[in-house]
């Protein structure tokens, strides 16, 4: 397909469905100026995909808008798409984003995520491990490697921090001019870990979307406090629409709305609440989690516990 096509099909995504009007009109400008200076001309999809893409964030910096390749062909679709049976089989190839979940030496709960897959794809999964940290004294969890996901996802994992469902996050529609609330599930299978217990979020540069969500959600609300460095960036939900046979455009049509500060963490990340090398957030936080178990108690059934948690102390160094 010649490219002047493919940039109006972006154009005209951007247009219809982009929630910063004016920021779309400028970017359209900008794409059909780029385009009349040959600067995608000649180019294979892979590179003609990255090209467009750095031009569509240059003007805001907004990493939710690019030109994607994919090596195999696109569904037959015309606009949107999103191929749930292909989505499934990925979660089952990626454990359903949960890379681990166990308990570490002092009785310290330990949830690494790389995805956050929706209820009805990984709710099972996330279920069976958030029952398994349940009776731990502390929770870490890591989302450094967390590149996103379904905010629903994200709600069911607030559900076992809560003790009451809770407001923590709303997205603004352009489509529609609405304003839709999310508050943590109401009822979560398995047992909870309740929300008297300190959590850590372990952030990095490369967190972004759904994970920097949760890591947001729960700095704000106060229930968690966050360790690491700030996180990549990104805010404004979106979707894909389909511009060829091996390419798309994903454009954001929400902006999310924390209700403690009115705003979110778009273009500038998560701040951590304890700044640290992004190497060092595990080290860090495990640390605070196990200086906490030990004000738990030595005695009783407690000792070994307490054990643990000083061996893991002093090899900490």
């Amino acid at each position: 397909m010649d490219e002047r096509v493919r940039i109006e099909d972006v154009c005209r995504r951007l247009k219809d469905h982009y929630v910063f009007p004016d920021v779309a009109e400028k970017l359209t400008v900008y794409l059909r100026a780029r385009l009349g200076e040959g600067a995608y001309a000649g180019l294979d999809d892979e590179a003609f995909a990255d090209a467009v893409t750095q031009d569509l964030q240059s003007v805001n910096g907004d990493k939710h808008v690019r030109l994607r390749y994919h090596v195999d062909p696109l569904p037959e679709v015309d606009g949107q798409y999103f191929d749930l049976e292909e989505f499934r089989r990925e979660a089952e190839l990626n454990c359903h984003g949960i890379a681990s979940a166990r308990r570490l030496p002092g009785n310290v709960g330990y949830l690494e995520t790389t995805l956050f897959y929706g209820p009805d794809i990984a709710g099972e999964a996330l279920a069976a491990a958030m029952t398994l940290l349940a009776t731990t004294d502390a929770l870490l969890i890591d989302v450094r490697e967390n590149r996103g996901g379904d905010p629903m996802a994200v709600a069911m994992l607030i559900g076992y921090l809560v003790d009451e469902p809770t407001h923590y996050n709303s997205i603004y529609l352009r489509d529609g001019d609405v304003t839709n609330q999310f508050w943590s599930l109401p009822y979560v299978p398995g047992r909870k870990f309740g929300a008297d217990k300190p959590v850590w979020v372990l952030t990095g540069p490369v967190t972004f979307s759904g994970g920097e969500d949760l890591s947001y959600s729960l700095q704000q609300l106060g229930r968690a406090k966050t360790v690491g460095a700030v996180t990549r960036g990104g805010a404004n939900p979106r979707k894909q629409y389909k511009v060829d046979t091996h390419l798309d455009v994903t454009v954001p049509g929400g902006r999310a709305v924390n209700p403690v500060t009115g705003t979110n963490w778009e273009g500038v990340g998560v701040r951590p609440d304890i700044d640290v090398d992004v190497e060092a957030a595990f080290d860090t936080a495990y640390a605070l989690a196990l200086e906490h178990v030990l004000t738990l108690g030595d005695s009783g059934l407690r000792r070994q516990v307490a054990d643990e948690a000083r061996l893991a102390l002093a090899d900490l160094g």
